[in-house]
């Protein structure tokens, strides 16, 4: 039986609603949003229609138009029946909003019943288009990586598995081939969501400053480090305003994250200084460079990749939460993970082979005395058993 993410129930909810808003689902590559769109499609009891713009980008607007004008045809063939339309990899052609924005509007005014589901790689710029031009007419369904519980339901998965690996479904049948996983997580993933979701999409002045800022960044995750140290390290000229600039581009393609300090003041967040954290431990695992029989030898490479673990599992549930994620320091005092939603905030302590020392929670409740509390590790919840639990329901 195929897996089914739970985004799959909400979205299958709201297409076989009346029609009232077009359903975006936006997220990183190889998550399953493809695969999302196509079970909906499925199972949803309506005549359907799917379409990739992978191979259309040089028709712009034309194309479309096409494919919407054939649902146009099915609706009126049918007996006025709904159409489903759905669209994929959208961001590919140039001002796809504003054409699906008339689109839309001329078949409310004459109530054809053409539903659609977009979808696109590209979470910002997705983004830019439904607010330039789509305001009011959408609902946003974002996919985040897969969780542990996930790949366990899906693929059978064990947590040792999940700490190396990372949650890339479509990895799963390479991992008895170590050089043959590390290429497609590097050039199928990673270079692709490089060169594809930002550089070929986004205005780029400094393309090799990004990509050394991901390769530092990521050897770099769990860790607090200022964006004046990176400058340090990095080759090629730049600013801090632009590091940022660029860290934000990567966060939102779904690579790696300059995690903020949890202070309900948002001008001292955004100066504070970044935590470096990937969004899936395939990228770690990639990016440290030795085979597979080093990295399960070292302690110290352990422990460190077990606290980028939580961090992943805390990313990839943060839509279906709804939660931000962050840290806090405050002098010697640091607290691990922050997750904040309206007023409630649970504070995480990873203690790992790495960190053995006392829990800093008293001066965080000091601060915040209506958090919650956890530590994941060491004296506390074990770090497997922490996996196990849906992210999405910290919260709760």
């Amino acid at each position: 039986m195929e897996y089914k993410r739970k985004s799959y129930y909400k979205l299958v909810e709201r297409t076989i609603e009346p029609r009232r808003f077009i359903q975006v689902v936006a997220g990183p590559r190889q998550v399953g949003k493809t695969t999302l769109v196509h079970q909906v499609m499925q199972d949803c009891g309506l005549n359907a229609i799917y379409k990739s713009a992978d191979a259309a980008s040089s028709f712009g607007d034309q194309w479309i138009r096409q494919q919407w004008e054939q649902a146009r045809l099915r609706w009126h063939q049918s007996n006025r029946e709904p159409v489903l339309l759905i669209l994929d990899e959208i961001q590919k052609i140039a001002n796809w909003s504003e054409i699906i924005k008339a689109l839309w509007d001329e078949d409310s005014v004459h109530q054809r019943d053409v539903r659609v589901i977009l979808s696109g790689s590209s979470r910002l710029l997705v983004q830019q288009g439904l607010t330039e031009s789509l305001a009011g007419r959408f609902e946003l369904l974002e996919l985040g990586h897969w969780c542990f519980p996930e790949m366990a339901l899906a693929f059978g998965w064990e947590q040792e598995q999940f700490l190396w690996f990372g949650g890339y479904p479509g990895s799963v049948a390479l991992i008895g081939d170590e050089q043959r996983w590390r290429d497609y997580i590097q050039h199928a993933l990673i270079e692709t969501s490089i060169n594809q979701d930002i550089l070929q999409l986004t205005r780029i002045d400094k393309p090799a400053l990004l990509r050394q800022l991901f390769e530092i960044g990521t050897r770099y995750s769990g860790q607090i480090v200022s964006y004046t140290k990176m400058l340090g390290q990095l080759q090629d000229a730049g600013n801090t305003v632009t590091l940022a600039h660029y860290a934000a581009l990567l966060h939102e393609s779904g690579l790696m994250s300059g995690l903020p300090k949890f202070d309900p003041n948002k001008i001292r967040q955004r100066r504070s200084s970044p935590k470096w954290q990937v969004h899936n431990q395939a990228m770690l695992t990639v990016q440290d460079g030795r085979p597979m029989s080093a990295l399960l030898q070292d302690r110290t490479t352990r422990g460190r990749f077990v606290e980028s673990v939580i961090g992943t599992h805390l990313l990839a549930g943060r839509f279906e939460g709804n939660y931000e994620v962050s840290y806090w320091r405050e002098g010697n005092m640091e607290v691990d993970f922050v997750l904040s939603k309206g007023d409630q905030i649970l504070a995480l302590e990873v203690k790992s082979g790495l960190s053995q020392g006392s829990v800093p929670f008293t001066a965080f409740r000091k601060k915040y005395p209506g958090a919650r509390t956890l530590v994941v590790g060491g004296p506390g919840m074990p770090w497997e058993e922490f996996l196990a639990i849906s992210p999405e329901t910290l919260m709760v």
